[in-house]
């Protein structure tokens, strides 16, 4: 075969009968590919950097923001400002998951640099935002008609109600009128932009409303400077947009006109719709039935406590979701027994990352609480028994769903909504009844039915192939073991630490802590090596490709 000469790569061979100068269309398309590939890998590596940053940054700030605001504010206002914002959470419904479908349609244009494709795309998603914009406006108007019935009894003016409703009202419809093009950095894996500023914009945010609420304790105030800095990042999220994408010329009348042009934006829109309601049900409802049954001070109460769960949720789905891309290889390959021992390897790893993290919350949380805000913080124990089971499902969850990703099980629409209704119907006789812990019962018996029992049965049938007995003979061995080892570890450190000693002072909470969470690392690794085949299999694979990278084949 004849020898092609390429400027990267010398003596490159061609195939016979290609001639040089298609040769070497093909090995420029393929180094472009690559350039594309070190690219892409990049830009993730700096993504989680920023997001790592921003993450340590504004976990530590949150604490000490909480603390001055409850002092300075009061737990009602806290609570209310809460409210107002899961209530305009519910016209952001009418969002329908429009961003996301965009951002999967942007994709190609950006892989290919058609720079006037995505010109289009941009406008005829500028022109959706814009009606949304107008409905949510409309909507808001209406609602905001209501306050009065909303909240009756409160102890604020209908002046600060009012007022910062408005405010937020307003934060929310720049997002959709002006921040939109936003969703290119997104689809260009330039998040890091978005977060740097946004990130940084709120943390200076934050920094300011302490400082007014320390000193003035101006409800007014706090509200005009979150409504302040709303506006600010607006205007240099669109300058850097402007910079960065300097031939991005979107055109709202441009895109009505296109919208036709693009079917799939609404056909990604209806399939992302679906799912997007389960997740909306059980963060926006909570709120609002805990004001409904309970009160604003709850509301706020129960911030405190999902303020450190909501963190370390987010820090352990971006550390496990990791694994998410190395679960594709062996499902290509169709090799089922392979498949089928590394769910088991990886759900070990969930398990003991559920049961660190359950107990951790469960002996940890409350004196903590303590410490950081006064034990009139507190909430009954039910309620931190509720939140911990729910969010060790939320945990365990994410490999069933990683797996039923990675053979494209997508078509079980109505699980989503079954969950929700499911939860709704629970939450509220279960709120009347036992007030918050009631509630949080609601989202348990939803969980339970659809992701403990339906996704897995889902996942073996359509999946694996197996019969669905095979995952519930693991998941009880597992879970046996699991608690038998937190139980063991409960009684062992009250044998070393009395309760005194642990909301005595933050160094004896930190102590606790480490001892606490040392002995059950220790203890449950041991017993479920000894108890489990899954983590007997993960043990063997660290051994054979060390800890630095695994690799699932």
């Amino acid at each position: 075969m004849p020898g092609c000469v390429h400027h990267h790569t010398p003596a490159l061979l061609c195939p016979s009968g290609v001639g040089w100068r298609e040769c070497r269309s093909v090995y420029k398309k393929q180094d472009t590919n690559m350039a594309n590939q070190e690219s892409r890998v990049k830009k993730s590596l700096l993504n989680a950097r920023v997001n790592l940053v921003f993450y340590f940054l504004t976990l530590a700030l949150s604490f000490f923001s909480r603390k001055i605001f409850l002092d300075s504010l009061g737990a009602d206002f806290v609570g209310l400002t809460t409210t107002l914002q899961n209530l305009l959470g519910f016209l952001n419904l009418a969002e329908l998951g429009i961003g996301s479908a965009i951002g999967y349609v942007l994709y190609k244009p950006l892989f290919e640099h058609d720079e006037g494709k995505i010109n289009e795309i941009i406008s005829v998603f500028g022109y959706l935002y814009r009606w949304i914009g107008f409905i949510i406006l409309g909507a808001g108007l209406v609602l905001g008609a209501f306050l009065p019935l909303i909240f009756p009894n409160t102890m604020f003016e209908l002046g600060v109600i009012y007022f910062a409703y408005f405010a937020f009202l307003t934060s929310s419809l720049i997002g959709y009128f002006i921040n939109y093009r936003q969703t290119l950095l997104g689809a260009d894996q330039k998040e890091y932009v978005v977060n740097a500023y946004f990130q940084s914009a709120n943390i200076i945010k934050v920094i300011i409303q302490m400082t007014s609420a320390w000193y003035t304790g101006s409800y007014y105030l706090w509200v005009v400077i979150e409504l302040s800095f709303g506006i600010l990042y607006s205007v240099i999220l669109n300058w850097r947009i402007n910079k960065t994408y300097p031939w991005l010329r979107s055109e709202v009348k441009l895109g009505k006109k296109l919208f036709k042009k693009y079917p799939e934006v609404m056909k990604y829109t209806k399939q992302l719709f679906v799912h997007k309601i389960g997740t909306f049900a059980q963060f926006q409802i909570t709120p609002l039935l805990t004001y409904a049954f309970i009160s604003l001070k709850i509301v706020a109460h129960y911030g405190n406590y999902t303020i450190i769960v909501d963190k370390l949720n987010i820090f352990l789905n971006t550390f496990l979701g990791s694994t998410g891309a190395g679960v594709g290889n062996p499902i290509a390959e169709g090799n089922s027994d392979k498949i089928y021992r590394i769910y088991w390897e990886l759900f070990a790893v969930r398990v003991w990352f559920s049961t660190i993290v359950g107990y951790g919350l469960f002996l940890l949380l409350p004196p903590f609480i303590a410490q950081w805000l006064g034990t009139e913080y507190l909430l009954p124990q039910s309620v931190l028994v509720v939140m911990i089971v729910n969010t060790m499902i939320g945990i365990t969850r994410g490999v069933t769903d990683q797996f039923i990703f990675g053979h494209g099980l997508f078509y079980d629409t109505w699980a989503p909504l079954a969950e929700t209704i499911i939860y709704i119907v629970t939450a509220i006789i279960g709120g009347y009844f036992w007030g918050l812990t009631g509630i949080l019962l609601g989202s348990t018996i939803s969980l339970a039915i659809i992701i403990g029992v339906w996704k897995p049965y889902f996942l073996f049938s359509k999946g694996f192939k197996r019969p669905v007995t095979g995952y519930w003979k693991n998941f009880l061995v597992f879970f046996f073991w699991a608690g038998f080892a937190a139980l063991c570890t409960h009684l062992l450190v009250h044998s070393i630490f009395t309760v005194e000693y642990i909301y005595h002072n933050w160094f004896s909470l930190i102590i606790t802590a480490v001892v606490a969470m040392c002995i059950l690392a220790v203890f449950l690794s041991g017993i479920l090596l000894v108890g489990t085949q899954g983590m007997r299999d993960l043990l063997r694979r660290l051994t054979k490709h060390g800890f630095r990278k695994i690799k699932f084949n």
